[in-house]
């Protein structure tokens, strides 16, 4: 294919004209004279210049493929240079991996042999030609930044999963994540690299050294005198780890770097690319030259403006030259070095790409005289240089690199024959196009440019004591302000910049989501529609399998820029279209959930699986929707899904687990390979031959478990409808309003980035805080630095010294930080980007609220879009905050208070039955609570919901994930409580909080209005109370147990003389359950406080059982905790790590709190009644009363006279949590106990044993069982009947109990 003869002609399109002279008036074809001007002036020599008129040959169109064909044959390379070049070198002339003997562990391969992604722990694989002799260079492509040693090896050096490239002794490496080299050993050398840059690797056999270049910056020489001489020959190599990737370019393109006197391994296609430029010089010739036919003469034409206009001689002339040009154009190298720099040239003179037609002419022109394949073939190769090229530029200031780039990829996009293959064949199939909406985020700020563009840095300096940036702006200096006032110009500047690159790509998905271009077939938008759901698909299927999934950090930028895309096509529509909404209204009709028309390929729906909807609720869908479930469609669906299960287990038993693992991969674009093609088909592996022959056919690996895309053979009208067909809306339940909403293909792709978002992106947002976290912790490490700085004593000149070193680091660090941190906020923390994510949020609340009319259909709605309203709304609230206020968004107060009317209703709907799905609302509403401004939305919705989820809250702990119920509740009661009004426990308040954000470590905030609510629905419903209280003290029992029996072995554990460790689980899981055992007494003392009566008034049939459990379970508490010298006292003075929140404060609180409102806070009758049941109760002890004021014991203070630097407990010393009147309310309790103990103790009889209840033997016998007249106390049988109707006895079902008097003795 290097060149075409006249033989050729056949089997091409062909322009040959016939040699009758008349013929040429016919067809318009000028005279021979200008004809022959015209040619010669077209193809001139090669030195530029055309032989004078005497002497040149005469040229017409019979002959001009002769003369042609002599042009470029002249100084076309003679066969002896191409010997010469080959000198030094071993191996194939095309290089690649050896995928066949030269690798080490578990490899994937891209099709081009190219690109390798690491499976294994540390895989390596060597290419096919080996140097032994001259200068030679090859470049990596660096993908990802992890673990890679790049460099040489020879024939003998054998690697395993452990040693690599460079942990030989004739290996010799480069690590850019580890910023070393390696031979044999290790030393510091160069620069860290990041995914994006290139790596040149240079090996000089003359003088026997080696170097390494990033990004054409010469790191120096890494090593010298390298082993040389017969039979050492060294072969490019790499060791990576897993998941790591890299593509290697040996030379099949220009090198991005080049150096001089270094040769490319695989050299480059020298004959070709000098007839490709003279071709092209030709090229330029015709849309230079013009042919005015009235005047008879050759004109200068303005070259940006030319058309082709008809003319034949000109047509004639370019399919002489498309004839050789085009199957050159089919080569990578030429495409790259040649067309794409022609193309790029044209644009070089500035202005929009509307300004340059140009490009529009020559894409018609490969339409038109080039074969489809070969016009197929160079647009996918120009796609590629493109991308890659874009990919891999270093960023400069201005972005002037990317910016080039992208405008070419937009002229290109422009041509619409072009656009529509592109995107039927490359952008989604072969490319990873993602990422040219990418802006990548630079390492070295220096390289970048920063430094000038934001040359003063500014860190927030002011922190609370919890380690939060101070919002108090009073006390910065004059020269603080200045600073930042600097470098939030300096940040605008950078904005302005960025800008630019995402209006450039927001272009690029304008024209992909065209919709008017239907000439030649489907517009842009369908075909674009149907990838990009393709490529949901692959995502959302695969999130294990790392070949596939698009990296989290493009997904973020794709996102922005379609959603910019859509709104735009969205408002346009609204334009032309008055009635629809416009894109500040835009939701997701409940229809596309279950009509079909729409794949969500088995992600997860509210009511659980579709096949399992489709038959519990196909009379509602006739009914509402008018959409009929077919018998036969219900079989099919069931037995496809038992196929399917049967396929992937027969699968998986026949496939090794490592080929089982990225099985779907074998047929994938690989997102962590190659830059640019990534079809890893290729699995390599050391450790299972049967890898590489699977007993399968590669064929049924595409399946992954996921049925074929049904959309692949959508239309226009299945998606937008036509006469009477709603398209995508089909079944429009009677809830949902008569109104266009807008173009059906929008909705589809606003619900594919509602999808994105729940994939990876609010992960990906999340990640990124931590650069902004970094800079808060250097900050401190700086502020205190020189606060030890300023107090250092003069004499310390070496302390002084050690300081001033520390202070230089951190600030440094931070000037590094803080440029980073400035593009980090443009390009993901940007007001703007915080408005789509708002919206987003408004999308998603939108359609929640549209599909809950729906009743039972709302089951259909995939579980992403609650998820995506919780955690869009988590993001906002925490992640751009430091930058942007979520407080500013226009309706941001009815927003929240929407978004809280979800949460409250949702979170024990009936609907929803995923367990994942409804623990994340519960855990969104607790969070939602500790914060005043969403509480106070909480409190803002209506009335009626208010008490609806006030009742699901109270509903009985049993069988449902109560300690987040218990949360909640706990969250509305603090700062009502006694002694309860802290956000950090007292003895913790020296110790730095792991993060000050989180919900536990918020003010208190508390809700009268919920806590109204509460009391009301305690105080109406006489069912509720008792089996609510029933639950909270059987799971206080539980939790406290388990507690006791955690310390005792932790206790155990502590005291064995050999040294052993108590394992951290078991500390965090004992801290928690003393953590439930708090927050449920604190839920008990709301309960008492709001509805005593559900205790005090002994007209309730389980009133007096509850305060005996109760007073049982209080007194439980307060022996074990105030023994003195007790189990509770040595653990808490042990200070475990783990069990940092276990202290004696939180709990006792919480049980005087109780006590004090049963007791003081209450009527005569009902503080006689709980007394005489506390007294009556045999664990009560007057000392644990004692304690809570620190009265000891005499005989405990006389056993500990010696120590008496002992402190005792009191709730004196906590004057900052505990108000004087709550503190004589503890005093006026514990001298009404030490009375009424005193007269209990006078006043009490002696009972024999025969009279004691026989199952507890603490209280008198006072009840009787009917029928069987069996007796115990009242406490006993009414705790006993509560979970069980037989008698202790005699096992006979009990009917009744009456009271039971003992008669008088006789």
């Amino acid at each position: 294919m290097t060149s075409r003869g006249a033989g050729t002609a056949f089997s091409r399109k062909n322009y040959r004209l016939s040699t009758e002279p008349e013929k040429s008036k016919v067809t318009g074809i000028v005279n021979s004279r200008l004809l022959n001007d015209y040619l010669h002036r077209v193809f001139t020599n090669a030195d530029g210049n055309q032989p004078a008129a005497a002497y040149r040959k005469h040229l017409t169109f019979q002959n001009l493929q002769e003369h042609l064909e002599r042009l470029l044959a002249e100084e076309n390379g003679s066969e002896d240079s191409r010997d010469q070049v080959a000198e030094g070198r071993l191996g194939p002339s095309t290089v690649v991996l050896d995928h066949t003997s030269g690798f080490e562990g578990l490899l994937l391969v891209d099709d081009d042999l190219l690109g390798v992604i690491g499976h294994s722990n540390f895989g390596s694989i060597r290419a096919t030609t080996c140097v032994y002799k001259g200068k030679w260079i090859y470049e990596v492509l660096i993908s990802s930044q992890g673990l890679m040693q790049i460099g040489w090896c020879t024939l003998n050096c054998r690697f395993n999963q452990e040693e690599g490239v460079g942990d030989t002794p004739d290996s010799y490496a480069y690590d850019g994540n580890r910023v070393r080299k390696w031979n044999v050993t290790t030393t510091n050398y160069g620069k860290s690299w990041a995914a994006g840059d290139i790596v040149s690797c240079l090996i000089d056999l003359d003088e026997g050294t080696i170097a390494f270049c990033l990004n054409g910056i010469s790191l120096g020489t890494a090593f010298d005198n390298i082993t040389r001489g017969a039979g050492m020959a060294y072969f490019p190599a790499i060791s990576l780890s897993f998941k790591e990737s890299v593509a290697f370019n040996f030379g099949s393109r220009p090198l991005r770097y080049p150096v001089e006197g270094y040769r490319p391994l695989q050299d480059p296609p020298a004959a070709d690319l000098v007839k490709a430029r003279k071709l092209l010089g030709y090229l330029k010739n015709v849309i230079h030259i013009g042919i005015d036919v009235t005047e008879g003469k050759l004109v200068e034409k303005d070259t940006s403006m030319w058309q082709l206009q008809g003319e034949p001689t000109v047509l004639i002339t370019l399919a002489h030259i498309f004839n050789y040009f085009s199957p050159l154009m089919c080569k990578v190298y030429l495409v790259e070095d040649v067309l794409m720099t022609f193309l790029l040239s044209i644009l070089e003179r500035g202005g929009a790409v509307d300004a340059h037609p140009l490009i529009q002419q020559l894409l018609d022109l490969m339409w038109l005289l080039m074969e489809e394949y070969e016009v197929h073939e160079c647009l996918k190769q120009l796609l590629m240089s493109l991308l890659r090229a874009y990919r891999f530029s270093p960023i400069i200031p201005d972005l002037g690199l990317q910016i080039h780039y992208l405008r070419l990829t937009i002229a290109v996009l422009k041509h619409e024959k072009s656009r529509k293959y592109l995107l039927s064949n490359v952008l989604f199939d072969v490319l990873r196009s993602v990422v040219f909406f990418y802006i990548k985020s630079p390492l070295r700020v220096e390289e970048a440019g920063l430094q000038e563009l934001i040359p003063t840095t500014w860190w927030p300096n002011r922190f609370t004591k919890e380690g939060k940036e101070s919002k108090e702006v009073k006390e910065e200096s004059a020269e603080e302000r200045l600073r930042r006032r600097a470098y939030e110009r300096g940040c605008q500047r950078l904005k302005k910049r960025i800008e630019v690159v995402e209006g450039l790509q927001v272009q690029i998905l304008k024209l992909l989501l065209n919709n008017k271009d239907r000439g030649g077939g489907e517009a842009s938008r369908y075909i674009f529609l149907n990838k990009f759901r393709k490529f949901l698909q692959e995502n959302a299927s695969n999130r294990g399998n790392l070949t596939v999934l698009c990296p989290p950090e493009y997904m973020v930028c794709f996102l922005h820029r379609l959603i910019a895309a859509l709104r735009f096509f969205w408002d346009g529509h609204k334009v032309k279209t008055p009635a629809a909404l416009n894109s500040e209204e835009a939701y997701i009709p409940p229809q596309l959930f279950y009509n079909g028309k729409v794949d969500y390929f088995d992600l997860q729906r509210l009511g659980g699986l579709l096949s399992h909807l489709k038959k519990t609720l196909k009379d509602d869908l006739a009914a509402k929707a008018n959409v009929l479930i077919d018998p036969a469609e219900l079989q099919a669906v069931t037995m496809d899904d038992l196929d399917e299960d049967e396929e992937s287990a027969t699968s998986a038993a026949q496939r090794p687990s490592a080929a089982l693992a990225i099985g779907g991969a074998l047929a994938r674009p690989g997102w962590l390979s190659s830059p640019t093609l990534g079809r890893a088909n290729r699995f390599l592996s050391t450790a299972a031959v049967s890898l590489m022959n699977p007993r399968r056919p590669l064929g049924t690996l595409e399946k992954i478990k996921v049925r074929t895309l049904s959309v692949e053979q959508r239309t226009e009208e299945d998606i937008e409808g036509s006469h009477g067909n709603e398209g995508l809306l089909l079944g429009r339940p009677p809830e949902e309003p008569d109104q266009p909403i807008t173009e059906n293909s929008l909705l589809e792709i606003l619900d594919g980035i509602v999808m994105m978002y729940n994939l990876s992106v609010h992960q990906q947002l999340g990640k990124m805080v931590g650069v902004s976290d970094d800079v808060n912790e250097y900050a401190m490490a700086l502020k205190d630095t020189e606060e030890k700085i300023s107090r250092c004593p003069k004499r310390r000149r070496d302390i002084h010294e050690e300081l001033l070193k520390s202070q230089k680091v951190f600030s440094e660090k931070l000037n590094h930080l803080s440029r980073r941190l400035a593009w980090i906020n443009v390009t993901i923390y940007s007001k703007e980007k915080m408005q789509d994510i708002y919206w987003l949020l408004r999308v998603c609340i939108r359609t929640i609220e549209h599909g809950d009319r729906t009743g039972s259909l709302f089951a259909f709605m995939p579980e992403f879009y609650l998820s995506v309203a919780m955690n869009s709304y988590s993001a906002l609230k925490n992640y751009f905050s430091p930058v942007n206020s979520m407080e500013e968004l226009p309706g941001y107060e009815e927003t929240l208070m929407r978004l809280a009317a979800i949460l409250a209703k949702h979170f024990a709907d009936s609907r929803i039955v995923g367990t994942d799905i409804r623990d994340s609302l519960m855990q969104a509403l607790a969070s939602y609570v500790c914060y005043p401004h969403s509480l106070r939305a909480v409190e803002r919705i209506p009335e009626e919901q208010r008490i609806s989820m006030m009742k699901n809250l109270l509903a009985p702990y049993e069988q449902r994930p109560w300690a987040q119920t218990n949360w909640i509740l706990v969250r509305l009661w603090r700062g009502c409580g006694f002694g309860y009004r802290y956000t950090r426990l007292p003895h913790l308040l020296k110790t730095k909080p792991e993060d000050a954000s989180l919900p536990s470590l918020q003010k208190p905030c508390p809700s009268t209005l919920l806590q109204r609510h509460m009391a009301d629905l305690l105080h109406s419903d006489r069912d509720l109370a008792p089996s609510f209280l029933n639950s909270v003290l059987n799971q206080l029992n539980w939790a406290f147990s388990e507690f006791i029996g955690m310390i005792q072995e932790i206790q155990q554990a502590a005291e064995r003389l050999e040294r052993n460790f108590v394992d951290s689980r078991q500390l965090k899981v004992c801290a928690t359950c003393f953590d439930l055992s708090v927050s449920l007494l604190r839920v008990l003392e709301m309960t008492v406080t709001l509805a005593p009566e559900i205790f005090l008034d002994w007209n309730r049939p389980s009133s007096e059982l509850l305060l005996r459990r109760l007073a049982q379970l209080l007194n439980q508490v307060l022996n074990r905790v105030t023994a003195e010298r007790n189990l509770f006292d040595r653990v808490v003075n042990l200070r475990l790590p783990g069990l940092e929140s276990v202290d004696h404060y939180p709990i006792l609180v919480a049980v005087t709190g109780i006590l004090v409102r049963l007791l003081v806070d209450t009527d005569v009758q009902g503080a006689e009644r709980a007394t005489a049941v506390l007294l009556a109760d045999p664990c009560f002890q007057l000392r644990s009363i004692q304690y809570l004021l620190g009265h000891a014991e005499p005989l405990a203070l006389a056993a500990a006279a010696p120590a008496t630097d002992k402190r005792h407990f009191s709730l004196h010393t906590y004057t900052e949590y505990i108000s004087a009147e709550e503190l004589a309310k503890v005093d006026k309790m514990l001298s009404h106990l030490s009375e009424e103990s005193k007269q209990a103790a006078a006043t009490t009889l002696p009972t024999s044993e025969e009279d004691l209840c026989p199952i507890c033997y603490a209280h008198p016998i006072s009840a009787i069982f009917r029928p069987c007249s069996h007796k115990s106390c009242k406490a006993c049988i009414n705790q006993h009947l509560m979970n069980n109707k037989d008698c202790f006895f005699c096992k006979a079902t009990i009917t009744g109990v009456d009271d039971f008097t003992k008669p008088p003795s006789s």
